[in-house]
């Protein structure tokens, strides 16, 4: 009989434990961000365009099928693809969160061309969001090609370039959706 105590407060014990572990990962607001007051939070979430208002589905979407996310509301993806829009695509695949383009020349020199390709790690604007792998192929007059990956300073460029227009991007997403907040008292009807 104790055997059996033992291993049942063991098992509660374990399971507890796994419990309280599996909410660690658990998605949660930044309280440094939001702040405390229920009615604030309401008012910031509402003015940023990320809560539901009555108001909105009533009078706005009459004849339109409702509002919905593409690629193009995600700020890194177009800030990445205006970035390098001069270069052709090879692979794009939003859901896999990678952009692979094909082999560029500028035409200054044939026997040399580049190949970019850029992996989301997240969809926050931040530095460490993007994965950029830089390819350079040479090849000499018998056509025998030597590919090699390239670091340096080209990536830190192209990581500055996209992340700022992404910042921009962002911005006006947040200026676009802002509408204030003006809490109605009952009977205003």
């Amino acid at each position: 009989m104790t055997n059996f105590r033992n291993l049942s407060t063991q098992l509660f014990l374990g399971i507890s434990l796994i419990f309280l572990l599996s909410c660690q990962g658990m998605p949660g607001g930044d309280a440094r961000k939001n702040p405390p007051d229920p009615k604030e939070r309401v008012k910031k979430n509402l003015e940023e365009g990320r809560g539901f208002r009555v108001d909105n589905v009533l009078k706005g979407n009459k004849g339109k099928g409702g509002d919905f996310m593409f690629a193009s509301s995600n700020e890194l993806w177009r800030a990445s693809l205006d970035t390098i829009d001069f270069m052709p695509l090879s692979s794009v695949n939003y859901s896999g969160g990678i952009i692979i383009t094909d082999w560029y020349s500028d035409g200054s020199n044939i026997d040399e061309s580049v190949k970019i390709s850029i992996r989301f790690l997240s969809n926050e604007v931040r530095a460490d969001a993007l994965n950029i792998k830089i390819f350079y192929k040479e090849c000499n007059q018998n056509n025998n090609c030597k590919v090699s990956q390239k670091t340096g300073t080209l990536i830190a460029e192209l990581k500055k370039s996209i992340l700022s227009k992404a910042a921009v991007y962002k911005k006006q997403n947040k200026d676009k959706n802002f509408k204030p907040y003006v809490m109605s008292t009952p009977g205003d009807g």
